[in-house]
């Protein structure tokens, strides 16, 4: 009852990196050059993708969709981050804060299902690569773009609707630089057992579905590429599947760390630490790990820089 009596409140202050002034300043000089690195690499692969009709293939198509999530998912945090560093204002409404985590966890969300697709094209690539054109039509690659965008958004929406019918009371500080499900869950002054039940299922759901599709693949990928005879071919499909699978692990790992566990075991600072290199550095990396062990796409690239 005195829970209750506590006045709801309908903003809250991300307390960010809470540190002196030269500390301060030297973050905000990363991210916002690493901010403006990410949007122009990503943008270079879409431009590229588009524009090549050598990379008219459904392995680039994804990667043409994968750089157009990494756009916005490093938008929906950094942008907001940046500002506040430079105006010393960190406080955001309650239904500013559902919205950044709504499409934070969406995009996440979707960069799973798009990884195991990604996965998928790579297994018939390598282990069926006589009736991969058949199968990986236009029309399929299409169909499975939207199943990662859409799947991702709807599970999200479940997830944020839940949390948004909560009562958050006093103190209304979120340590952390954006609202992040853990950190919001943590203000909740009302039951949030079913909350947080339905959000970790679906973290699990999310998470361990396109996790057995990849190991799957890959699976059947090692055994088919161990099984061929001449090194040559070895060594080629295995350069088409390295970079996908570094992302992957890359990826995984850090979401798995952070969102498949019960919340209540959540050390802050480490969990803020963990944030800045799925959520910063990660979109950041991406197109620089599929260039870097994509011969195709560095030749490309070099001819129209």
């Amino acid at each position: 009852y005195g829970m209750k009596n506590q006045t709801a409140i309908n903003e809250f202050i991300l307390l960010g990196f809470s540190y002196g002034l030269q500390v301060q300043t030297l973050l905000y000089l990363v991210f916002l050059v690493t901010y403006m690195v990410t949007i122009t690499e990503n943008a270079i692969i879409i431009f590229v993708v588009k524009r090549n009709r050598h990379l008219q293939k459904p392995m680039y198509y994804f990667l043409g969709n994968l750089s157009f999530l990494e756009v916005w998912y490093i938008s929906v945090t950094l942008p907001r981050l940046l500002f506040g560093f430079w105006s010393q204002s960190m406080t955001i409404s309650f239904s500013g804060c559902m919205t950044q985590l709504y499409f934070f966890i969406s995009l996440m969300c979707t960069e799973c299902v798009l990884l195991a697709v990604m996965a998928y094209d790579r297994y018939l690539a390598v282990c069926h690569p006589l009736h991969y054109p058949t199968i990986m039509t236009h029309k399929l690659c299409f169909q499975l773009s939207i199943l990662s965008w859409a799947g991702g958004f709807s599970i999200s929406l479940v997830k944020v609707s839940f949390i948004s019918r909560l009562t958050f009371c006093g103190p209304q500080i979120i340590n952390h630089f954006f609202c992040d499900i853990s950190p919001v869950l943590n203000l909740s002054c009302t039951d949030m057992s079913l909350a947080e039940t339905v959000d970790f299922v679906l973290a699990l759901v999310i998470l361990l579905i396109p996790l057995l599709i990849i190991v799957f693949s890959y699976c059947c990928i090692l055994s088919t590429i161990l099984c061929m005879p001449s090194s040559q071919g070895r060594r080629k499909a295995f350069s088409t599947c390295t970079s996908h699978f570094t992302v992957v692990i890359i990826f995984f790992s850090a979401t798995l760390f952070m969102y498949a566990r019960p919340r209540r075991i959540h050390p802050f600072n480490l969990n803020k630490i963990v944030s800045i290199f799925y959520a910063v550095f990660t979109p950041a990396l991406n197109p620089l790990i599929y260039c870097l062990r994509n011969k195709e796409v560095k030749e490309i690239l070099r001819k129209t820089i």
